[in-house]
């Protein structure tokens, strides 16, 4: 689907969707304890479906009603009469989360797994598991798209790299509580998005886990069982972003629902959202917050003043080569953005010309940047691919013309 916009303002009151991050989170910690959970406020974007078919899958049930899910899990433990069952065939659509996370807990729930993908998910980094792998004697083959993974996850010392992504963090913490010793993770370099693994130990001590964060390593109990718990999702800090950049480009749109005392790391939205407003010359370190980049990009194309997003070279490793994306769209849409090898430098400008086609790169956050930037475009813009919004956030067009947005839509 192609959306062509026509510039106006968005106004009105709107409220981001369920954060997918904590979603993934506390689907997967329910579908492993043993009990009936409810998870409340779930938005099934196409990421959340890939995790919810992968744990299904896996042996949890869920029942839906709403937005709520009662999951009852599959109480996971180190004798688990799982392992005896035939490897998963685990679907993790293009979920980088789903793919990542369940990497470790297939392998200590059922031995291992046989994982896909679509999109550019299967050419996404795993070298941090395969070198752990390789170390614990762990098999694991990639061949046409398609990774195999078996063996067994056994409890010790697990070093990696924090600086390639916060997932496969987060996937042994969540695998390694349920092994039949004690374990811990050790960081060879610095953790980046720590906010994510906060994140993540927040949602496990709610489901009965203990870990013992220290400042480059992670003490993990083993012989743990995860223990069922209500949970409602929060409002999603990270598409918030986009919200936030439409109001700093001049668009009255006032964002309802967000916890400001939320352990998201992505809440420094709000931070870098009032430093953008002021004129000047702005430097914003993104190693924490890599989504909020193409939002932070949109508000940077339209102040007065140069602004610098550094150490995001994580961002080739998206959807898209994000880096590249966003230099080319707003680039395209009349904006004077210059690509490094982990950065982006960004001239102010007063408007954006439009009057153009912008790919959305299949990538779901390109699309609604480029959608939000169209506010302050001269002439009308289209957006190839729009329908990526879905991976993430289904019902952003009907937001965006709830709130004023004039579109035509064709395929």
């Amino acid at each position: 689907m192609n959306i062509t916009i026509t510039p106006a303002k968005l106004t009105g009151t709107v409220t981001p969707p369920p954060s997918k991050s904590q979603a993934h989170r506390a689907l997967i910690a329910a579908a492993l304890a043993d009990g009936e959970s409810v998870i409340s406020n779930v938005a099934f974007s196409q990421d959340i479906e890939a995790t919810l078919d992968c744990l299904d899958n896996l042996g949890a049930d869920f029942e839906r009603d709403g937005n709520t899910v009662t999951v009852r899990g599959m109480g996971a433990s180190t004798m688990s009469p799982l392992r005896r069952l035939a490897y998963p065939h685990l679907d993790c659509g293009e979920s980088g989360s789903t793919l990542r996370f369940l990497i470790p807990i297939a392998l200590a729930v059922r031995g291992g797994g046989i994982f896909s993908g679509r999109g550019r998910l299967m050419e996404r980094p795993q070298k941090p598991y395969f070198d752990l792998f390789d170390q614990k004697g762990i098999y694991h083959e990639l061949k046409d798209g398609v990774l195999t993974v078996t063996g067994m996850l056994t409890p010790g010392e697990y070093r990696l790299p924090g600086d390639v992504s916060s997932q496969f963090v987060t996937g042994l913490l969540y695998a390694l509580p349920l092994r039949d010793g004690d374990s811990e993770i050790i960081l060879t370099s610095l953790l980046e998005s720590r906010g994510y693994v906060d994140m993540t130990l927040d949602v496990l001590e709610r489901f009965g886990i203990t870990i013992e964060a220290r400042e480059n390593s992670f003490l993990i109990p083993g012989r743990q069982r995860y223990q069922p718990c209500p949970f409602t999702v929060e409002a999603d800090w990270s598409q918030a972003g986009f919200w936030f950049a439409a109001k700093a480009l001049g668009n009255p749109v006032e964002i309802n629902g967000l916890d400001f005392d939320t352990v998201q790391g992505d809440r420094v939205i709000a931070t870098h959202a009032r430093e953008l407003s002021q004129p000047g010359d702005v430097d914003i370190d993104v190693s924490g917050c890599p989504d909020l980049v193409p939002p932070l990009a949109a508000m940077a194309a339209l102040r007065p003043g140069i602004t610098r997003l550094t150490n995001a070279a994580r961002l080739r490793i998206k959807e898209s080569d994000r880096l590249t994306a966003v230099t080319q769209v707003l680039n395209t849409l009349g904006a004077d953005v210059a690509e490094g090898p982990d950065s982006l430098t960004i001239r102010g400008k007063d408007t954006l010309t439009g009057g153009v086609t912008v790919d959305g790169f299949n990538d779901h956050r390109i699309a609604m940047m480029a959608a939000i930037a169209a506010t302050r475009c001269e002439k009308p813009v289209t957006v190839l691919g729009a329908e990526c919004v879905a991976k993430s956030y289904p019902d952003f067009w009907e937001e965006y013309e709830r709130l004023g947005g004039k579109l035509q839509r064709s395929e």
